[in-house]
């Protein structure tokens, strides 16, 4: 059954404060203070989410989906390859999503049906977007989605004992100078292999 509408703005509303509170502040944010945030009582918010692991999964979701929408309007806005992916970049960058590293903890099963399929998507998303720059020449042959996953979450996760605001004065400056290390011709040799999802997902 369809939720009605105010009950689908709550529940937007609640989601956009937890994505907010947990990249300024983790994973043990309070509860109370998500309800605050987005303007409704803690009933509703319990209602939408029972608890902090339906909430955290909740954010996932909304930030794979949201950034399985910007990769999609960025292959089909951009002519240019490499524009696409630089503005990829860009869209990730603000979804903060090395701020947000810390709900991919182990708080519920990261292999659920629903989860997987909105990881696979966005995976396919990115790996077109890095393909058609590399067929235009731009994008340097060694480089996988992995690998910018990766750099992605580092440069845009706050160094320890720095707050949100300080460090994100610098962060344009450092997804540019990552981004013209990806074009080709590439200016040095990368050890190893490109980095895929699949490897990132390994436990150590």
């Amino acid at each position: 059954m369809a939720m009605r509408a105010d009950a689908t703005r709550n529940r937007a509303r609640i989601t956009a404060a937890a994505r907010e509170l947990l990249a300024e502040h983790g994973a043990e944010v309070p509860l109370d203070e998500v309800a605050r945030r987005a303007g409704v009582g803690n009933a509703t918010l319990y209602r939408h989410f029972a608890d902090r692991d339906s909430l955290v999964r909740g954010v996932v979701l909304d930030v794979t989906g949201s950034l399985a929408d910007r990769a999609r309007a960025a292959l089909a806005e951009e002519a240019d390859a490499f524009a696409a992916v630089r503005r990829f970049v860009f869209d990730a960058m603000a979804e903060r999503i090395g701020a947000l590293c810390s709900m991919l903890s182990p708080r519920f099963d990261q292999a659920e049906p629903e989860l997987l399929a909105a990881r696979d998507q966005l995976e396919e998303l990115v790996t077109r977007l890095l393909d058609r720059a590399k067929e235009s020449g731009q994008l340097r042959e060694d480089v996988a989605v992995g690998d910018l996953t990766a750099m992605l979450s580092q440069l845009t996760r706050p160094l320890p004992g720095t707050g949100c605001a300080q460090f994100e004065r610098f962060t344009e400056r450092h997804v540019l100078i990552f981004l013209d290390g990806l074009r080709a011709p590439a200016r040095s040799e990368l050890p190893g292999t490109p980095a895929t999802m699949e490897a990132l997902r390994q436990p150590v």
